[in-house]
């Protein structure tokens, strides 16, 4: 027990969250670290020929690369990225109604991967890493994917849904892995990563 207190209460590192993200942020404290939150605006354009997991690491690599400030030896930079990846596609953030019901119109009755690329990135050095969760969605009626849309911020959700919201109470049947990594964080890895660091 002492030793753990020690390790999260008199970690040697200064850590920096690179993500707006409220869920990110939540799911970082409820670990017990503390941390400064600096968000990082990247264009999130990928090279084509990246598939699944590839995807969110390439992108947390990039939000660390963009990282405006001179990281020390004692800092560590927190950056994610999730992606929807289903029938061999990614689904990002929509960007309207329209776009967010037929998203979720195509997660309706199936099994779609969620993959979360975590970069940890100091003055000396950097360690990327990645977790996948399986999610298997009910046959989703038409209302209750309408009513989902109109009443929850699906806008800043990669899939248009957060498995967290309404839609994860009454559209889910199994996941397989992680729920925290669906989430936007994979905190068992991220723990581990950080204290092996």
């Amino acid at each position: 027990m002492h030793h753990i207190e020690e390790t999260i209460k008199n970690f040697p590192y200064q850590l920096i969250l690179g993500s707006n993200s409220p869920r990110r942020q939540e799911l970082l404290k409820s670990l017990g670290f503390t941390f400064f939150i600096k968000p990082i605006n990247v264009d999130e354009s990928y090279p084509a020929d990246l598939v699944g997991s590839e995807i969110p690491v390439y992108l947390a690599e990039k939000k660390a690369d963009e990282f405006p400030e001179e990281l020390k030896e004692t800092d560590i930079l927190i950056t994610a990225d999730t992606i929807v990846w289903v029938e061999g596609k990614v689904l990002n953030k929509p960007a309207k109604y329209e776009e967010a019901v037929k998203m979720l119109e195509t997660l309706s009755g199936k099994m779609h991967e969620v993959f979360t690329g975590v970069c940890l990135k100091s003055g000396t050095k950097h360690t990327t890493f990645f977790d996948s969760t399986k999610v298997y969605f009910k046959k989703l009626k038409k209302e209750e994917i309408e009513y989902y849309v109109h009443n929850f911020n699906v806008y800043d959700k990669a899939g248009g849904y957060g498995v967290q919201d309404w839609i994860g109470y009454i559209g889910i049947d199994k996941i397989e892995g992680s729920f925290y990594n669906v989430m936007g964080l994979p905190v068992k890895e991220l723990y581990e990563e950080l204290v092996k660091f």
